[in-house]
Formats: structure tokens, C-alpha cells, sequence
């Protein structure tokens, strides 16, 4: 296990993505801690009088030859709203790394990572190191229309990108379980960050091919530790908190019937 670091970072750099989302790029003045795919970091908000908790965000990517921390946030509430709106310069307060990321082994050949919405977040870090692994990556993306995909030229650089969205603007049509690739291909490990409803029909498609598949859950989270038992999912070995134990699970530990 990864100690745990609470370290102010500086703001490199805010750049609205999308009308709803922000990519903030984050430095220290000593070299960064060790983070693996799938971790995540709880932020302080700070001068925000409605935010009394930390927040959770991905850990999106590590730039090691920058020394930076990069964070993909969606504004969903008053918080993420008063974090999109930091500037160059200012500090940011995170606790990090938390929790357990996803499985890397060099041993599976080719590996098919699912995101949608601000759950393609962990996938693009996991899909540099898996490619630095040798391993063939190929991203499936899903949103809504093509406005909704979200670094596409960073995916890009480490893996093929297919995409769907459900107006066909990009890529196919549908829902990325309808992805043709899905039916044409065969893919060693499956690993997938995104809604609910998504992920579960992932680990349906994963379980009738017989593929292993991982996937990062996105329980309402408060400490971030394992202390406020908010977060607690229903497993195979009883209820786990998802902060500590996970985010990333094996499908075949979780209890989802439908």
C-alpha cells in the first residue's frame, strides 16, 4: 500500500473542456508521490462556506516529466464549481493517494478500457502505463453527443479510441455495449470507470464472453479513509467501503444481480 500524502499543489493551469468540465493541472516543488491508475485524491475546498467535506476526484494523469498532477472535474454542485473556478498560481490542499487502483500485468495481451461521462477520467493514466507495459490498449468511449468526449487527442497517444454516442455524432451509435468491436474482437481484461447503468451492462457483456473485467466504483464519498462508512458496498465478503478497499473491483466481488 501507497503512503498517504496531504500536500498543498500549486495551479499550473485550469482549461475548460467542455461547458460542464475542467481540466486542472497541479505541480509541487518536490517531485511528486507515487499514484497507480485507479487511485484517487481528496481535495479541500476552500472559500466555499457550503463545502464542509473534502471532494473525490481521479487521478486522471501523472505528467512525471512535468512533475504534474492532472484532475478532470465535472461541476456538478457548489464545490467542483468553486474548484473550476481556481487560477494559475493559486494552491490547492489534497490528500493523496487513496485507495486501490486497477490490475496491471503485462500479462494480457489486449485490454479494452470503457469510460463515459467524467468516468473516462482514470482511464487515460491507466491506458500510459499499460501501453509503457507493452500491453495493446484499446479505449471505448461513450457521451451523449460528440461535444461530450472529452480528450480525445490525449487517448490518442496511448491506445486505439472507439467511440459511441447516442445521437451518432461520433463514432457508432448507441450505448458502448452496442460497440461492434465488442462482437468482432476478443480482449483479454476489460476495465471500466463510468454510471452505473454502464458499468453494470459492461460487466454483463464481460461475464456471457467469459473475459475478466474490473470496475471503479463511484459511491458518495466523505473521509476518503474508510472512517465514515458512507460509501459501503455490498460484496462477496460482506460490506466494504469503497474508499479503502476499492474504488477498482473485480466484477466477480460485487453483488449485481441485474
Amino acid at each position: 500500500m501507497l503512503r498517504k500524502y496531504v500536500l498543498d499543489l500549486d495551479v499550473v493551469a485550469v482549461e475548460q473542456l467542455h461547458e460542464r468540465y475542467v481540466l486542472i493541472r497541479l505541480t509541487a516543488d518536490a517531485p511528486l508521490p507515487e499514484m497507480r491508475p485507479g487511485q484517487f485524491v481528496e481535495v479541500r475546498v476552500d472559500g466555499s462556506p457550503s463545502t464542509f467535506l473534502r471532494r473525490p476526484i481521479s487521478i486522471n494523469f501523472v505528467d512525471k516529466t512535468n512533475n504534474e498532477l492532472w484532475l478532470l472535474v465535472a461541476m456538478v454542485g457548489e464545490g467542483t464549481r468553486h474548484l473550476a473556478s481556481l487560477r494559475q498560481g493559486d494552491r490547492l490542499n489534497c490528500m493523496l493517494p487513496l485507495g486501490n487502483g486497477f490490475t496491471l500485468s503485462g500479462q494480457a495481451g489486449r485490454v479494452l478500457l470503457v469510460g463515459g461521462g467524467v468516468g473516462v477520467a482514470p482511464l487515460l493514466y491507466l491506458g500510459a502505463v499499460l501501453k509503457e507495459q507493452g500491453v495493446d490498449v484499446t479505449f471505448l468511449l461513450g457521451a451523449r453527443t460528440s461535444k461530450d468526449l472529452l480528450m480525445l487527442e490525449h487517448f490518442r497517444q496511448f491506445g486505439r479510441v472507439l467511440m459511441t454516442t447516442e445521437d451518432g455524432s461520433s463514432g457508432e451509435k448507441g450505448f458502448v455495449t452496442n460497440h461492434t468491436s465488442l462482437y468482432k474482437e476478443h480482449f483479454d481484461l476489460i476495465q471500466c470507470c463510468g454510471p452505473t447503468p454502464m458499468m453494470k451492462a459492461v460487466a454483463r457483456y464481460a461475464r456471457e464472453k467469459g473475459v475478466s473485467c474490473e470496475v471503479s466504483l463511484e459511491n458518495l464519498m466523505a473521509c476518503g479513509l474508510g472512517a465514515c462508512l458512507c460509501c459501503v458496498e455490498k460484496t462477496t465478503e460482506g460490506n466494504l467501503c469503497v474508499c479503502k478497499e476499492g474504488p477498482v473491483f473485480n466484477i466477480d466481488r460485487l453483488l449485481w444481480q441485474d
